[in-house]
């Protein structure tokens, strides 16, 4: 059965050793975007009814509240196994504040995944 798996990245900084563990252990391909969860956005304060120039003050009050969504899609338990090994073994026990937060979703069809073989 083919399945997505999905990894929300709150660790900027490591996304690229996780990427080199993903590409290490053999993962077809990613996607990968830009996302904030909304209580990153809140306990950051950001607001979205700023001035299209926003002044500099307010450029560098601005703190990180990007994460990095990635996806990658699998056709079998012991890739999902691996995959979820290298990504602790980047970022952590998952179960920790800000290291983020990974899941598997079963996929019922799939076209055009052969060409990542």
């Amino acid at each position: 059965m083919t399945h997505l798996l999905i990894v929300i990245l709150d660790d900027l900084t490591s996304m690229p050793d996780l990427l080199q563990a993903w590409r290490t252990i053999g993962v077809p391909g990613t996607t990968i975007l830009e996302s904030a969860g909304l209580g990153r956005v809140r306990r950051a304060g950001i607001r979205y009814d700023l001035p299209l120039i926003p002044s500099l003050s307010d450029i560098f009050l601005n703190t990180e509240t990007q994460h990095r969504t990635i996806f990658t899609v699998v056709k079998s338990q012991s890739q999902i196994e691996a995959i979820v090994k290298a990504t602790k073994s980047v970022v952590g026990d998952l179960e920790q504040p800000d290291t983020g937060f990974l899941f598997v979703v079963p996929v019922s069809q799939v076209y055009g995944i052969s060409k990542l073989a």
